[in-house]
């Protein structure tokens, strides 16, 4: 097997540091959480950072916190089931600035009955901000389910997007 080359990029965020990692794909993950970046630098011991193979999420990145950038165009390197690729997927058509309950996800992909797997699909992408989870709320309105119960930086990317919740 092929190893690809594995490279990562810091980037200092309206809610933090953020830590792109892409490998010759695309994007492949986005750390959000100190702890999170330790762990990945733990189980990748060879990462080093590539700003070629970063350089241009970082900068997709911060046109995005600046208000210019409502779409990503990025190649992605999306690791997952064929259920949860379908549900980022169905995430990535949410248009910017709007929301959608964990319930019309569901409804979108062709399986109303799915909510509760759409829920542990958001909870697992690994490429948040350009796979915009952040964008599905309950059905109620209410902010839940962010990186556990991180929801001021999803309030906050929300805000981003004029979303006022």
């Amino acid at each position: 097997m092929i190893e690809l080359r594995l490279g990562y990029a810091a980037y200092e965020s309206p809610i933090g540091k953020l830590y792109v990692i892409a490998d010759e794909k695309g994007v492949k993950r986005i750390e959000m959480f100190e702890e999170d970046w330790q762990n990945y630098q733990k189980e990748n011991p060879t990462l080093k950072e590539d700003l070629e193979l970063c350089g241009e999420a970082v900068k997709q990145l911060d046109e995005y916190f600046q208000g210019y950038r409502q779409q990503f165009e990025l190649t992605l390197s999306v690791e997952g089931t064929d259920f949860r690729k379908k549900v980022w997927e169905a995430l990535q058509s949410i248009p910017f600035g709007e929301i959608r309950s964990y319930a019309d996800v569901a409804e979108m992909i062709g399986n109303p009955k799915a909510v509760r797997a759409v829920g542990q699909a958001n909870r697992t992408n690994q490429i948040p901000i350009i796979i915009p989870c952040h964008r599905v709320i309950g059905k109620n309105g209410s902010l839940v389910g962010y990186a556990g119960s991180n929801t001021p930086i999803k309030r906050k990317l929300l805000e981003v997007e004029g979303v006022k919740m």
